[in-house]
C-alpha cells in the first residue's frame, strides 16, 4: 500500500539560493538527524540542463547541482543502539530549475520511494523568500506486515522534517553570508 508523506517550510531567502542549495547533494547530511550519522558514500552526477541567467548579478549562485540520472548513495544508522548502516541510493527523475527536483530510490530499504522537492518563490508580509515542500510517496516491504511499521515511519519522518525546518534557516544564513562575501 502506498503512503503519502508532505510537508512545507517558507524561509527568507530567494528562491535561487534556497534551490541551488538543495540541489547539492553534499548538502543532505547537514539536514539529517545527527543521530542517523548520514554520510554520501558515493554521487555520480549528470549535469543539469543550463542554469538560466539571472539579470542580477548577485542571484547567480554558483555550486554543483545533481541532474536528471544523477545517483547517490547515502548511508545512515536507522537504530542508534545498533551499529548496522542502511544503504540508500537514490535517483534523480526530475530537475527544474528554481522550481523542483525528485528523487527516486533505486536500492533501499522500502518497497518503493519517491521525492518531490518543491521550491517556489513567495513573498510573505512584504519578504521575498521561498516556499519549500516536500511530497513523498512511498510503500514499505513485507506487505502487511510492513504496514504495521508504517505509524513508526512517519513519526520518523516527522521528527526528520522537524528537524531539518530547525535548522534550515541557521545553515541558510551561512549560506548566504558566504554567497554575498563571494559576490
Amino acid at each position: 500500500m502506498t503512503q503519502h508523506f508532505e510537508t512545507s517550510q517558507w524561509v527568507p531567502y530567494p528562491v535561487e539560493l534556497v534551490f541551488a542549495f538543495f540541489s547539492n547533494p553534499a548538502n543532505l547530511p547537514h539536514l539529517m538527524p545527527p543521530e542517523l550519522k548520514t554520510r554520501i558514500e558515493d554521487a555520480r552526477l549528470t549535469p543539469p540542463p543550463p542554469k538560466p541567467l539571472n539579470p542580477d548579478p548577485t542571484r547567480r549562485f554558483t555550486g554543483v547541482s545533481a541532474g536528471i540520472g544523477s545517483e547517490i548513495l547515502i548511508t545512515f544508522q536507522p537504530l542508534r543502539w545498533v551499529p548496522k548502516r542502511i544503504g540508500w541510493t537514490a535517483r534523480i527523475t526530475e530537475f527544474v530549475w528554481n522550481s523542483h527536483f525528485s528523487d527516486q530510490q533505486v536500492h533501499g530499504p522500502f518497497a518503493s520511494f519517491h521525492h518531490r522537492h518543491g521550491i517556489e518563490s513567495q513573498t510573505r508580509d512584504g519578504v521575498e523568500g521561498t516556499l519549500i515542500s516536500d511530497k513523498i510517496d512511498f510503500s514499505l516491504p513485507f506487505g502487511p506486515l510492513g504496514n504495521i511499521a508504517y505509524g513508526l515511519l512517519r513519526r520518523q519522518l516527522t521528527r526528520q522534517f522537524a528537524h531539518r525546518q530547525q535548522r534550515l534557516p541557521e545553515i541558510l544564513a551561512a549560506v548566504a553570508r558566504q554567497a554575498t562575501r563571494r559576490a
